[in-house]
């Protein structure tokens, strides 16, 4: 019976050659070695061949093309090498297929089914991560200090953190050349003209999650500040995760001057009413799930609407933080269907 077995440490023993059906993991990197007393001690590691040739034409000679390492091929890749070499082998293989630590589920989903469909025997994914770490690392550059410190670009975007110890944010999302989006027309009592909030998309990972949203209306009195608006959220939603908490930070805007009810549902704030849209938007599509608040307040809207039914089993009375009358009784307990107020805490 005949195997390809793990050789990775092995071959450390002799001066770090070839390991086996393993591409070079990268030609200097540095290895976490465990110690007798259970304590850790990162060394660096560099490649026999990687040497060897720098030894011939020295440090500052080009790599030839040959020289490839575990970081330059793609999982699609690291897999066809185990599929030529399985055809050989009656048991299974010691390999590793390395995945970029920003592989997509479906991309990484991938990986599995195809090692399925060209007979491999075993199929072993490695993807760094920040909960387990890694036990092999490449050494970064040393971070170039310039003389003075360029002022930020309008427009650009950093990642990780820079000498003043400011963190910048990950990358924002690439956007389209088309995107699928949904336009919503809303009727403020105090505005001559209505609103209309466009919310576009992107799919991410399979999953469809809003991107942008630019806001448009004939009052030129709400220009400045709905510019200003879509900008800030867009920019949220462009930076990925979970950006519901969008939606519950318009909604807690009040006005001083009071709200409005609309379609029977008092409304604090024009920008609580933008927030109603994206929350509407993003139950449509999936990004998030209705809420029992959400069923809790569509009843004080049949009851507010005229709902014969609904009304004789709710009684509205003003709400004792936001001031809307929108205090019901739902299960012993006195709730608000406009804030988050609730008697039963």
């Amino acid at each position: 019976v005949t195997s390809i077995a793990p050789t990775g440490t092995i071959s450390l023993l002799a001066d770090n050659v070839s390991s086996g059906l393993e591409p070079v993991f990268s030609y200097t990197y540095r290895r976490r070695i465990l110690l007798p007393d259970g304590s850790h001690e990162d060394q660096t590691v560099s490649d026999y061949a990687y040497r060897c040739y720098r030894a011939k034409f020295g440090e500052g000679s080009a790599l030839p093309d040959y020289f490839v390492n575990a970081m330059d091929l793609t999982p699609a890749a690291h897999l066809a090498i185990q599929a030529a070499a399985q055809d050989y082998i009656d048991s299974s293989i010691s390999k590793t297929i390395n995945c970029p630590e920003d592989i997509g589920f479906e991309a990484f989903q991938t990986v599995y089914s195809e090692a399925y469909d060209a007979g491999c025997k075993g199929c072993t994914t490695y993807r760094p991560n920040e909960i387990t770490g890694t036990v092999l690392s490449v050494e970064a550059d040393p971070p170039q200090v310039p003389a003075a410190a360029p002022s930020m670009a309008a427009g650009s975007t950093h990642s990780g953190t820079v000498d003043d110890g400011v963190v910048y944010m990950t990358e924002p999302l690439d956007r389209p050349g088309v995107l699928q989006g949904q336009t919503y027309k809303v009727r403020w009592p105090d505005s001559d003209h209505a609103i209309y909030i466009t919310i576009n998309d992107v799919m991410q990972d399979g999953r469809r999650r809003p991107f942008e949203i630019f806001i448009n209306s004939k009052n030129m009195e709400h220009f400045a500040w709905t510019v200003a608006l879509t900008r800030m959220i867009s920019a949220v939603f462009r930076r990925g995760g979970d950006v519901s908490f969008v939606v519950e930070e318009l909604k807690a805007v009040f006005d001083p001057r009071g709200g409005h009810w609309m379609k029977g549902k008092y409304i604090p704030s024009l920008l609580a009413a933008i927030g109603g849209v994206i929350e509407r938007h993003m139950i449509q599509i999936g990004f998030i799930t209705s809420t029992a608040d959400n069923d809790l307040a569509d009843e004080a809207v049949r009851a507010v609407a005229g709902d014969d039914a609904a009304r004789d089993t709710m009684k509205l009375r003003p709400c004792p933080k936001c001031g809307a009358p929108a205090l019901i009784r739902s299960e012993g307990c006195d709730s608000c269907v406009s804030c988050d107020y609730s008697r039963c805490g």
